[in-house]
């Protein structure tokens, strides 16, 4: 693809989700689709009650049908991007589902943790079964050194996949936070793509980028709508399986800082809580200890974003180089 080329995803998916983000959000207003705010949560939380949700939704069909219709018309339509596109979108139906129930039992509880668990294995087992017909290698890819780990990566990439996308969900707790880090994550791994030839998987990050570029318009403080789990879950399988593809694991580590810091946060504080019966964080995830220290939203979220862009471009850097 030439550099023109890369605009078309791009502008694909940026416009769908700018003109149908706000049709969803008259929607959920009319149907009085509003998200239910946790009572544990921080109490100033409970005037977002109401704001509508799925905004998933949106971005995710928009990334869908950019990632279909522009590789066939660049000639980069292959078996990698369509696992991307099938990630995306089995994980962005069980957000949907989750999300669904909590709209409709007017409740913060969806989807039980073992459906959700079944649901994001048969996604890794899809994903593996696309990837071992690819040819592509069962090692990681430890900073140059292939360590070789046979039937065990099938264990890796389950691991993997599964914990990402409940580490991006665990995230998505104040407007636009997760929209502006995944931002930062596809873009890193789109420079990767792109450095290293990989135009079906850069055709995809950009086309993500697009959309969340589009959708941060009404996603960031004061949030016009939220992603919920229907986004969450997706980028962060998509984001996994990204990093998979491109045989840079473990890099995420690094790139998604962000994503590790807030699920370490929440197993720590819980570890702690059970056996000592004191806590580490005024409350996790860890973006909640921050607020509970009187910063704002804003200040949270411009933060975390410079850490994980200053993560992300060390880490491409070394990659690259």
């Amino acid at each position: 693809m030439t550099n023109l080329e890369l605009i078309i995803p791009l502008l694909s998916s940026f416009i769908l989700t700018l003109i149908f983000t706000p049709v969803l959000i008259k929607y959920a207003h009319q149907k009085h689709m509003g998200q239910m705010i946790r009572e544990e949560g921080p109490q100033w939380h409970q005037k977002k009650a109401g704001t509508p949700t799925m905004g998933g939704f949106v971005f995710n069909f928009a990334i869908l049908i950019t990632c279909l219709w522009t590789p066939l018309v660049l000639h980069q339509m292959t078996p990698q991007i369509l696992v991307l596109d099938f990630i995306l979108m089995l994980y962005g139906f069980l957000g949907f589902w989750d999300d669904s129930i909590k709209l409709l039992k007017k409740q913060n509880e969806g989807l039980t943790a073992r459906q959700k668990l079944f649901g994001q294995i048969i996604g890794a087992a899809v994903f593996l079964i696309v990837y071992w017909y690819c040819g592509l290698p069962f090692s990681l890819n430890f900073f140059g050194y292939e360590l070789n780990l046979g039937i065990i990566y099938v264990l890796f990439v389950a691991f993997w996949l599964v914990g990402f996308s409940n580490a991006v969900n665990l995230t998505d707790g104040i407007d636009g936070l997760v929209t502006g880090q995944a931002i930062i994550a596809f873009g890193a791994y789109g420079v990767i793509a792109y450095v290293e030839n990989h135009t079906d998987i850069l055709l995809f990050c950009i086309a993500v980028i697009g959309a969340l570029l589009a959708f941060m318009f009404y996603n960031h403080k004061p949030a016009k709508i939220f992603m919920g789990d229907m986004g969450s879950l997706a980028l962060g399988g998509a984001l996994a399986a990204t990093s998979i593809l491109l045989h840079h694991e473990l890099s995420l580590l690094a790139i998604g800082i962000i994503f590790v810091a807030e699920t370490l946060s929440v197993i720590l504080q819980v570890a702690s809580f059970k056996l000592t019966g004191k806590r580490i964080f005024l409350m996790s995830p860890i973006h909640h200890h921050f607020e509970k220290l009187g910063w704002s939203e804003w200040r949270i979220d411009i933060t975390f974003w410079l850490v994980g862009l200053v993560f992300a471009i060390v880490t491409v850097m070394i990659i690259i180089n």
